[in-house]
């Protein structure tokens, strides 16, 4: 769920070092190749998924919690609880967001945006069967992720049904994985947020490695006429200052005992707890978001239901954009 309303500034809300150190590409001039810069950073078939000092990638279990912390966790649920919005099938449709790797060589095909205006313009190289979240036949938010491993670039679309020699969506973006640029104020992207959705979600071998170094994607139903770097955009026309904005980021307290837990449900939670996770939609409260994977358990995933809203507190991160 979105509503749509060139300065591209660096993610320096959560990183100490300058925009050029944070905009410089991998040494040797290698797309995704080495250089201290990515050294820590995740990665999905040897990319790395931006710089080490990204947001997405920054540990912000030391930072300090937000003033309104209370007010933001009561207003999406005190009482409420987690719930992965992804897994394996559930009544014979895909769980989850899906995403494709495809090589430097994939041919680029054409995409008509309906928000032209705050999309990054085609081509993109989209698969003519790229998975599509909920299926084909999905009338939900219909993402498509597609990673370029040969050039470390991501292109997202949300709303995207194939056209034709190519694809029709409602929005898309580009993301270079080599740098930490944000998307320019105000716009959005294939998230509501104007943020990358593939950095933020569980992926299942990540949680099989028994490590998760990145922050979370997730969903809450209201949110205010705000956002907090590195989200860009705004969903919301209220300016109720207790309803979380866009980029708000949420820890789980250091204190909750997860020692009975499953151990894939520990590595999600112990992420939780060092990278936290972060406003990126208007949807169902405490809904987290990760890939489409036939290999998840279903019934371990539900184990995180038990945790409640109360168990997390907002981090400060840095200031509201209202304007």
């Amino acid at each position: 769920m979105r509503v749509f309303g060139l300065v591209c500034g660096c993610a320096a809300v959560l990183a100490t070092t300058s925009c050029a150190q944070q905009n410089a590409g991998p040494a040797g001039g290698d797309n995704h190749g080495g250089g201290n810069l990515f050294v820590g950073s995740p990665t999905i078939e040897g990319v790395p998924i931006f710089p080490k000092d990204n947001p997405w990638n920054t540990d912000i279990s030391g930072y300090p919690v937000h003033p309104n912390s209370e007010a933001y966790i009561a207003s999406i649920g005190v009482d409420g609880h987690l719930h992965p919005d992804f897994g394996s099938f559930w009544e014979g449709g895909p769980m989850g967001i899906p995403f494709i790797v495809v090589p430097g060589n994939q041919p680029r095909v054409p995409v008509a945006f309906e928000y032209a205006d705050e999309s990054d313009p085609g081509p993109y190289p989209v698969p003519p069967d790229a998975p599509i979240e909920g299926g084909a036949d999905s009338e939900g938010d219909r993402h498509v992720l597609v990673l370029d491993r040969d050039n470390a670039k991501l292109y997202e679309l949300f709303s995207a049904y194939p056209e034709g020699d190519g694809w029709r969506a409602g929005s898309g973006a580009v993301f270079d994985l080599t740098r930490n640029d944000l998307r320019p104020e105000g716009w959005t992207s294939a998230d509501a947020a104007g943020l990358p959705i593939l950095p933020g979600l569980v992926r299942f071998d990540e949680v099989q490695a028994g490590e998760i170094r990145h922050a979370l994607r997730f969903t809450v139903q209201r949110t205010q006429r705000a956002y907090i770097h590195p989200a860009t955009h705004w969903a919301s026309h209220s300016t109720d200052p207790s309803l979380p904005p866009m980029g708000l980021r949420l820890r789980l307290k250091a204190g909750y005992d997860i020692s009975g837990f499953p151990q894939p449900v520990q590595v999600i939670l112990r992420a939780l707890k060092t990278y936290g996770m972060i406003v990126a939609d208007n949807g169902s409260n405490w809904y987290i978001s990760g890939e489409h994977n036939a290999a998840w358990h279903n019934e371990e995933l539900d184990a995180l239901k038990s945790v409640p809203g109360s168990a997390f507190e907002a981090v400060d991160t840095g200031p509201l954009v209202t304007e």
